[in-house]
C-alpha cells in the first residue's frame, strides 16, 4: 500500500510548482521520481477516471494544509512531540519551521521508510527538527514500539493520521483511537482525516483494481465530534469544501444535496 503514498507525493509535487501554491514540498517531486511517478503520468481516457483523479488531488491538497496548520499551532502552543501514524512520503519533518526540542516520530512499515530513507540520503536532506523513524505495523503493538523509541505520554503530543482511517475496518479505527488516547496527556492534539460518507460510493465503485480508491473501506461516523468527545476529544469537524474556499481554491462544483459533517478533523485532549 505505500505506493499510493508515492502518489501522494506525486500530487504534492504538483502543488509545489503552482505559483499560488498552498504549501511547498520540496522533496516531494524526489520521492515521486524515485517511484516511477515522475515527470507525469497520463491522464486517464476515461471521463469518470479522471474525475475521480481530480477529486482525489484536491483532497490531498485541501487536507495537506490543513494538516500542516494544526501542526504549527500546536508547535506555537507548546507542543514538542509530533507523531505521524502511516506516515508514508511525509517531508513534514524537513520542511516545516519546528520549535527547538521537537521530536517526530514517523511510524510505519519497514518497506516505505526504507525507500524513503533512500531517497532522502540521495537528496542529503537535513530534518528542522529531530526526527525518529519507528518501523512497526499499526495492526501490531505500535504503542510499545512508540515507547521503545522515546515517545513520552506524559507529555503532550499532537498525533497526524492522514488518508489513514478509510482503508481501515471500524473495529481498526476504533482501536487505534483507544491506543492514541491511551498515549495521549492532556494538552495532546489530534488531526484526523475521515472518508466522508458517500466517498466509497462515488470513488471507490468502479475504481481500478490495486488503486487507492479500490482499497477504501471506512468512512466516518455519522457524527464524528459526538465520537470523539466518546474518547475523550474535544474535536472540530471541517469539510474539504469549507477549507477550500477559506484557502482561496473554492471547489467549482456545487454540493450533492445537504453536505453532511466534514471528514477534516482537528481535536484537543481535554
Amino acid at each position: 500500500m505505500w505506493a499510493t503514498a508515492v502518489g501522494v507525493a506525486r500530487v504534492r509535487a504538483l502543488e509545489t510548482e503552482r505559483q499560488n501554491a498552498l504549501f511547498r514540498d520540496p522533496l516531494a517531486r524526489a520521492f515521486a521520481a524515485a517511484g516511477g511517478l515522475w515527470p507525469s503520468s497520463p491522464p486517464p481516457d476515461d471521463e469518470a477516471a479522471r474525475r475521480r483523479r481530480l477529486a482525489v488531488s484536491c483532497s490531498i491538497v485541501i487536507r495537506t494544509k490543513f494538516l500542516d496548520d494544526l501542526l504549527q499551532e500546536a508547535s506555537e502552543a507548546g507542543v514538542r512531540q509530533v507523531v505521524l501514524l502511516g506516515a508514508g512520503m511525509d517531508s513534514r519533518a524537513f520542511r516545516i519551521d519546528w520549535s527547538d526540542g521537537t521530536r517526530l516520530f514517523e511510524v510505519d512499515t519497514a518497506a516505505p521508510l526504507d525507500f524513503k530513507a533512500s531517497v532522502l540520503r540521495q537528496e542529503r536532506a537535513v530534518p528542522r527538527c529531530e526526527r525518529i523513524t519507528v518501523a512497526v505495523d499499526l495492526r501490531e503493538d505500535w504503542p510499545a514500539a512508540l515507547a521503545a523509541a522515546g515517545h513520552d505520554p506524559t507529555e503532550p503530543t499532537v498525533w497526524i493520521a492522514e488518508g489513514l482511517l478509510i482503508y481501515l475496518p471500524e473495529d481498526a479505527v476504533e482501536l487505534l483511537l483507544a491506543r492514541i488516547s491511551a498515549q495521549s496527556a492532556a494538552g495532546s492534539r489530534m488531526g484526523l482525516t475521515l472518508g466522508s460518507r458517500g466517498s466509497i460510493e462515488r470513488f471507490g465503485t468502479g475504481a481500478a483494481p490495486g488503486s487507492a480508491a479500490s482499497m477504501w473501506v471506512s468512512e466516518m461516523p455519522d457524527d464524528p465530534v459526538s465520537w470523539l468527545a466518546g474518547h475523550s476529544w474535544e474535536a472540530e469537524s471541517h469539510t474539504l469544501r469549507e477549507r477550500a474556499a477559506a484557502y482561496g481554491r473554492p471547489f467549482s462544483t456545487p454540493p450533492r444535496g445537504e453536505e453532511r459533517p466534514g471528514g477534516l478533523i482537528s481535536a484537543i485532549r481535554r
